[in-house]
């Protein structure tokens, strides 16, 4: 049986990504560390969250993926994913399409932490895949009202 995780640290994670063939970049941002790496040219950030109680550890993070809006977002892109996928929510921020996971640490062993960071690349692709779908019906849709739209 293998040790049970209770936390995580900024290097535990770096060497997770690592091993699992990601670069990482370890960042700081007004006190705030995260760390930032890319898979299949799509950037995504790891924000840590709740402080454990050993100083540096935390119990939980986030695996964060922030697209910048280019004109207009198809309406119900972001509800459409929310309703029909699990474990990742798309949020528009601003400027910004945001797809965050987060991750529980307590209690788990490398494995599942392993796991949480596969799920998070599938969900990447699925994504992308998503938003050029998303957005190729979205275009059909509009230009099927146009053609049948009665002129005055």
């Amino acid at each position: 049986m293998s040790e049970l995780i209770t936390s995580v640290t900024t290097q535990s994670l770096t060497e997770l990504l690592q091993e699992a063939g990601y670069r990482v970049n370890q960042t700081e941002q007004n006190g705030i560390v995260q760390l930032l790496s890319a898979s299949q040219g799509i950037g995504f950030a790891v924000r840590f969250g709740n402080p454990a109680a050993e100083q540096g550890n935390y119990v939980d993070f986030t695996y964060s993926c922030a697209l910048r809006i280019q004109g207009e977002l198809p309406e119900g892109l972001a509800q459409v994913w929310n309703a029909s996928r699990r474990f990742a929510r798309l949020s528009v921020q601003g400027e910004f399409l945001l797809m965050e996971m987060d991750v529980v640490v307590a209690g788990v062993g490398a494995t599942h932490l392993r796991s949480q960071l596969e799920l998070w690349d599938r969900l990447l692709q699925e994504f992308i895949v998503y938003l050029r779908e998303y957005s190729q019906q979205a275009a059909q849709l509009q230009a099927q009202a146009d053609v049948e739209a009665p002129v005055l």
